[in-house]
This record gives structure tokens, C-alpha cells and sequence, in this order.
């Protein structure tokens, strides 16, 4: 014999049936980032251990003992745009966590009104007249499945996700005002070699007319002598172009016009940086736009629960109290006084498929973000691994470089020793010259390379690699 379920008893069955359903779909698993070696190819092996995410980066920059560099980026952080549009990003996403977890407490109104009621059928029933009210409403959303949570938690994980963008944001301009600012440096010194070959050539073309006037030397040798004066004093208004251009892009980036930016030439040379060796893979783990986009994708993730339990019942519970009445001044009256208490427990039913695509598009984000985590991963370990051959081949390329300065060096001397004594041509002095001068310049080249590499290492680990977060200094430049 069939026994009649009573409603209460069908609606728990419901529950509990979609509530074990719920359960069984709700993704929990952390978002992997696929295979990655335990450390760099270019690296040597260390003993070092792992890096946490959410250790400090630190002031990286000072361990170039610069002090206008140091300057450089205090300003950028206090007026650069587009740190300050990345912090704007933060603000709006913590307020967004903040109305998501508003959403689970009780909702209070207050609500207050005044209608006129008239018409036929409502004067013919003696009600027509005035209507004052003033009710307090109280809601709360009981939270059967974890929805309200689940929305918390999603916008939690979007804001950490902004949190690391602003971290790569400030991370990118400080780099970028390290390489620009060291790029000027070069440019300096740079011009400054060439100055030193310029007043050479001068001497040069002054020995040669002076030996032309005599009749020991020829128009072609002084002509020659002046061609390559030209020459240098072109390239080094070449240069004097780049280091204005250099300017106006350290202006942008500490956030001020370039009409009212400047710098002095310096000789200060800044400290380069030892890289240790050995460094661990897992610090990549600290930089922040891989921790964004995990972030990121773990609040997909989060999202898919919620389109998955779209389909689950919602409890809402309500309470309502006040006064009504057809005077004013009879309003606040303890007769006129009304109050209610409800619950309204909705199910859907039939949406014509509404639910489901949302299902679907939550699913396609998972991958999507899933994908883009797992490849901002793999341009980690890109950039880590081009900056480490970098450093080790220009380390080898700069020993090269001024093995061939010193030879070059000393064929200068002897050149010019021996022109003056005419036992060669101004021909071999000036290509001993040109040769000097070029290998000069592309020594300093090869060191300031260096620096840019160093820098470029930094930001592709995130901003440091001791654990301190803050890089080790070298004792002596050029190390």
C-alpha cells in the first residue's frame, strides 16, 4: 500500500537530493600549473630552499648603490599613472569583496509612504482616503549550499588577483626606470670616450696640418685626419639625441612632464649586483603576475561552483513591522501598529536554458584562465633563462672585450709614437685609432649590457632572490 508523501516531506527529499548533487560538482581541486623543473637550466645547483609567494621583494634597486636611481623610483611610486590606475583596479575589486560579503549579513529598510485610494468599487467599500505607512523590513538569505560564500570567496580571490597585478605593475616601471636611467649612464659614458677620441683626432689633424705645412705630409693625410673628426663629433651628437630622448622617458615614468625633467651628466658608476648561483625554480612563486593569474583562475573556478548551484533552492527569510494609518497625525498610534514574518523557499524550474549556458561559460573561463596561468609559467621560466645565458655570455663577451682594449690600447701608443717619429703613415695611426675607439666603445657597451641583463633577471624573479626579498649586494663593482 502507497503511502501519500505530505509536501514537507517531498520538498526535504528535493533538498537533500540537490544538495548531495551540489556537492558532487562543486570544483575544489587548486589550479596546477603543469610540469616544471626544479630549477634553471642555466643555474648551477644550490642547496637553496623553496621560496614562498608572499615573501617581500624588497628594495631592489638599491643594491646598485645609485642614489638617483633610488630617487627615481620613490617618485615614480608616489606620481606614475599607471601605478596609480593598477591601485585604482585594487580599490574597485576590494570593494566588490566587500559588497559580496554584505550579501550574507541581514538586510535592514526602512521604508515610508503615503497613497491616495480612490475609484468606485473603493468608495462604494467605505475605503477611500488616505494611506500613511512606515514599516522596517529585515531580510536574510540563509545560505543552504555555500552560494554566498562561494560569491565571497570568488571576489576575495579577484582582488588578490588585482593585488599581484599592482605588485607587477609597480615591479615593470621600476625596472623600466633602472634600465632607462642605466641606459642614460652608459649613454654618458659613452660620450664621454668619444669626447677623449674627438680631442684626439683634433691633435691629430693639427700635427698633420702643421707637418703638411712643412711639406712632410700631404692635402689626402689632412683631409683624411679631418674626415674622421667629423666622424666621431657626428656620433657624438648621435648620442647627445639618444640621451635626450633617455630623459623624457625617465620623465613619463616618474609621472612628470619632460619639459621640467632633468639630469646632469654623472660619472658615478653604480654597483652591479652578484646574481647568486643555484637559484630554485619555486621562486618563481614570487612573482606577482604568476600568483595573479592563479589567482585568477582559482576565482573561475570559484564561479563554476556558483553556476553549478544556480539550479539549487534558495531559503529567504523576512520579517516586516510598522505603523499604518488613513490620518497623519494617528500614524505612530499603538493601535495602528502592524507587523509579518515570512520565509519564501524558490526553486527553478524552467529557464529555457539560461542556467545551463551560464554553466558553460563558467566552465570555458576555467580553462581559459587555466591556460593562461599555466603559459605566464612558462614565460617565467622564458625570461629567467634568457637572463641568466644573457649575464653568462656577456660575462664572457666583456673579459673578451677588454683583452682586445688592452691590445688595441697599446697599438695606439706604439702608432702614434712611431708617426711621430715617421716611421709609418698617418694611415696606420689613424686605424690604429679607429680601432682603439671602437673597441672602447664596445667594451662599454658589453659592461653596460650587464647591467641591463642583471635588471631584466631581477624583474623575471619577481623583484629578488635571497630570502630576505632584497638582492645581495657585490663587494666590488664589475664582479
Amino acid at each position: 500500500m502507497l503511502v501519500p508523501l505530505r509536501p514537507l516531506a517531498i520538498v526535504c527529499m528535493v533538498l537533500a537530493g540537490l544538495a548531495a548533487g551540489g556537492c558532487a560538482t562543486a570544483p575544489d581541486a587548486p589550479v596546477a600549473a603543469g610540469a616544471v623543473p626544479a630549477r634553471f637550466k642555466e643555474a648551477a645547483p644550490s642547496a637553496s630552499g623553496p621560496y614562498a609567494e608572499a615573501q617581500p621583494r624588497g628594495a631592489w634597486w638599491q643594491a646598485f648603490a645609485d642614489p638617483t636611481l633610488n630617487q627615481l623610483i620613490a617618485r615614480a611610486d608616489r606620481d606614475n599613472q599607471t601605478i596609480q590606475v593598477a591601485a585604482a583596479r585594487l580599490a574597485q575589486a576590494r570593494a566588490l569583496v566587500r559588497a559580496a560579503q554584505a550579501q550574507r549579513m541581514p538586510q535592514l529598510d526602512l521604508n515610508n509612504g503615503a497613497s491616495r485610494l480612490g475609484g468606485p468599487l473603493v468608495n462604494a467599500a467605505g475605503g477611500g482616503g488616505n494611506l500613511f505607512s512606515t514599516t522596517a523590513d529585515l531580510s536574510y538569505e540563509v545560505d543552504l549550499f555555500g552560494r554566498l560564500a562561494q560569491a565571497s570567496d570568488a571576489a576575495t580571490l579577484d582582488a588578490q588577483s588585482r593585488e599581484g597585478l599592482l605588485q607587477s605593475t609597480q615591479l615593470l616601471v621600476q625596472s623600466e626606470i633602472a634600465r632607462t636611467y642605466l641606459a642614460l649612464r652608459a649613454n654618458d659614458a659613452e660620450r664621454g670616450v668619444l669626447q677623449q677620441s674627438i680631442g684626439a683626432f683634433r691633435d691629430t689633424v693639427r700635427l698633420t696640418q702643421r707637418r703638411a705645412d712643412a711639406g712632410y705630409a700631404t692635402g689626402l693625410e689632412v683631409a683624411r685626419a679631418s674626415a674622421d673628426l667629423a666622424a666621431t663629433e657626428a656620433d657624438a651628437l648621435g648620442l647627445a639625441r639618444l640621451r635626450a630622448e633617455l630623459e623624457h622617458a625617465l620623465a613619463l615614468l616618474v609621472g612628470e612632464p619632460a619639459s621640467m625633467f632633468s639630469l646632469p651628466e654623472s660619472a658615478l658608476v653604480p654597483a652591479l649586483p652578484t646574481i647568486p648561483p643555484g637559484i630554485p625554480s619555486s621562486v618563481l612563486a614570487r612573482r606577482a603576475d604568476v600568483a595573479a593569474a592563479q589567482r585568477s583562475a582559482m576565482a573561475a573556478q570559484a564561479r563554476l561552483g556558483l553556476a553549478q548551484k544556480s539550479w539549487l533552492p534558495s531559503l529567504a527569510l523576512t520579517a516586516s513591522g510598522g505603523f499604518a494609518s488613513p490620518g497623519l497625525s494617528d500614524l505612530f498610534k499603538m493601535s495602528m501598529r502592524a507587523w509579518g514574518v515570512g520565509a519564501l523557499l524558490a526553486l527553478p524550474l524552467f529557464d529555457g536554458g539560461r542556467r545551463e549556458a551560464g554553466l558553460q561559460h563558467a566552465q570555458a573561463d576555467v580553462d581559459a584562465l587555466g591556460a593562461t596561468y599555466r603559459q605566464q609559467v612558462l614565460v617565467a621560466f622564458k625570461d629567467v633563462e634568457d637572463q641568466l645565458s644573457g649575464l653568462r655570455l656577456l660575462a664572457e663577451q666583456a673579459e673578451i672585450q677588454h683583452r682586445a682594449l688592452e691590445y688595441a690600447a697599446r697599438a695606439t701608443e706604439l702608432s702614434a709614437s712611431r708617426y711621430r717619429n715617421g716611421s709609418i703613415s698617418q694611415l696606420d695611426l689613424l686605424d690604429a685609432r679607429r680601432t682603439d675607439l671602437r673597441n672602447r666603445r664596445q667594451a662599454l657597451q658589453a659592461d653596460w649590457a650587464r647591467y641591463q641583463a642583471t635588471v631584466g633577471l631581477i624583474r623575471a624573479l619577481g623583484g629578488g632572490w635571497d630570502t630576505a626579498g632584497t638582492p645581495a649586494q657585490s663587494a666590488a663593482h664589475g664582479d
